[in-house]
């Protein structure tokens, strides 16, 4: 990767869209300012081996679109309110796939052909408040959500389906997310299917995993099968018997590093990424697994088998003191921690007393911003 790479966007160029706080900057200059953050974090902290960052594509990288609905039925535009109050289309965003940028223009226009309004917060009027739109790269399937204000316009997007399908038939997810508060939420609780399929197949280093609409999964496929393959080869060298996956998501680490042998105990709150993680489970043909839709911060199993490896991968709040005390009393042989916030990773770790840091490594899943994944591995001093 040579030092010069940058990523032209020309919405960031014309102040339409700054999300990309950082998407100036050489890409080289990126990676190299992230391990000075994280270096300066853990600066108290002995680390045995600082790893190279994991780098990302510069453009296409991400498999999820969240568009706002915005303009007029005779007009939609896809994207977000810019920063002088417009409504800005986003549709070629290059941190998208040209494969997902033609579907999200034909989007555009099959909303205008089913003449769907869009809603207005301001005026609290019109029906369609976004699309999100997820793409599994593996098998080039796509999963389709529109976030409505009611049921009200339901029919009138089943009835101009097969327009949108014959043109992209590989949307195999199809559903509504009924969300009537007025208010910028995102999502609400009713989610109503308009396909047969209800989940979106995807596969990382070999290993099945499957999205449901409101299961949590990394938007940068390529550097999360990095994420996750690394963590395999962490944690095989500890040949544990027995694993926690607290925070376990679909399942994406906890299967990553499990073996035919050893057992596996996935805690998650989201009841629909424990269906995923089940399903992969039942495809890999594996036996010794329980994947439980609990809160992985009060989970407290005193009968069950203790962990030689404990794996967490919190939100970006981090697992807390109390968490990380009960960790600490365990005494697993490791703990395998995936930190999406390295600040709050940095205060979880003053509270894992009685264990060093072997290895750390950056995981950029968030090319062109501040942000980062990190991976440490803690074995007991």
């Amino acid at each position: 990767m040579s030092s010069p790479q940058t990523l032209n966007c020309p919405h960031f160029q014309a102040k339409r869209c700054l999300s990309c706080t950082w998407i100036e900057q050489p890409y080289a200059q990126q990676l190299a300012a992230k391990q000075a953050v994280l270096k300066g974090l853990l600066a108290n902290f002995e680390v045995e081996e600082w790893c190279e960052p994991v780098p990302s594509p510069l453009q296409g990288f991400r498999n999820k679109a969240k568009m706002v609905v915005l303009g007029a039925a005779h007009q939609p535009i896809l994207g977000i309110l810019s920063p002088d109050g417009t409504a800005q289309s986003l549709i070629d965003c290059p941190l998208y796939p040209p494969a997902m940028q033609a579907l999200l223009k034909r989007l555009e226009r099959w909303i205008q052909q089913a003449g769907l309004p869009p809603y207005r917060l301001d005026k609290q009027k019109g029906e369609l408040k976004y699309i999100l739109l997820t793409q599994s790269m593996a098998y080039d399937h796509y999963m389709l959500r529109f976030v409505l204000r009611s049921e009200q316009v339901i029919p009138r997007i089943q009835a101009n389906l097969a327009l949108l399908l014959a043109d992209f038939p590989n949307i195999t997810v199809i559903s509504a997310n009924i969300q009537p508060i007025h208010m910028a939420i995102l999502e609400g609780e009713q989610e109503i299917f308009l396909s047969a399929t209800k989940c979106l197949p995807e596969q990382f280093n070999h290993v099945p995993l499957y999205i449901r609409p409101k299961s949590f999964f990394q938007t940068n496929p390529t550097v999360a099968a990095a994420l996750y393959q690394t963590a395999r080869e962490w944690t095989q060298a500890l040949q544990p018997k027995v694993i926690w996956d607290l925070f376990c998501g679909v399942g994406g680490f906890g299967l990553h590093c499990v073996s035919t042998e050893s057992q596996l105990t996935g805690i998650e709150i989201a009841a629909e990424a424990i269906a995923c993680a089940r399903d992969s489970a039942q495809a890999m043909g594996l036996k010794k697994i329980n994947f439980q839709a609990l809160d992985s911060a009060k989970f407290n199993h005193p009968s069950a088998e203790k962990p030689d490896l404990v794996i967490v991968n919190p939100p970006r709040r981090g697992i807390g003191k109390a968490v990380c005390e009960y960790l600490a009393d365990l005494n697993p042989k490791a703990i395998l921690y995936s930190s999406c916030n390295a600040e709050s990773l940095t205060q979880d770790l003053k509270y894992l007393e009685g264990y060093q840091i072997q290895k750390v490594q950056i995981f950029d899943m968030f090319a062109h911003t501040g942000h980062f994944e990190s991976l440490v591995l803690l074995v007991n001093a």
